[in-house]
């Protein structure tokens, strides 16, 4: 469940705006979801593998080219099916433990 919270995250992160990895690493970080560059990076490659990401190569002056990275037309789509799938899952867990809560 936490590698699709994850993406979700991650794909969330960068449909705000292109995003370099480490900018990714900071907002997650900012977000107390602590990841670090060993998980990030082959999410990242995972992800455009299957075609939700694309990334261009821009030059830095601090050494070579970077990638940023944006959604594809399909990692749109896919981010919006796991927001959708995110959103049932909080509702029910909400049904499930409101008792609970409404009872302390």
């Amino acid at each position: 469940m936490r590698k699709g919270v994850l993406e979700l995250c991650v794909l969330s992160i960068i449909a705000e705006q292109e995003a370099y990895p480490s900018d990714i690493i900071k907002r997650l970080k900012e977000s107390e979801l602590i990841v670090v560059e060993g998980t990030l990076y082959p999410l990242l490659t995972r992800l455009k593998n299957a075609g939700l990401l694309k990334y261009r190569l821009k030059e830095s002056s601090k050494g070579p080219a970077r990638k940023y990275y944006t959604l594809t037309e399909q990692g749109e789509e896919f981010m919006h099916g796991l927001l959708d799938t995110w959103n049932q899952l909080v509702n029910a867990v909400n049904q499930t433990t409101q008792n609970v809560i409404t009872n302390e």
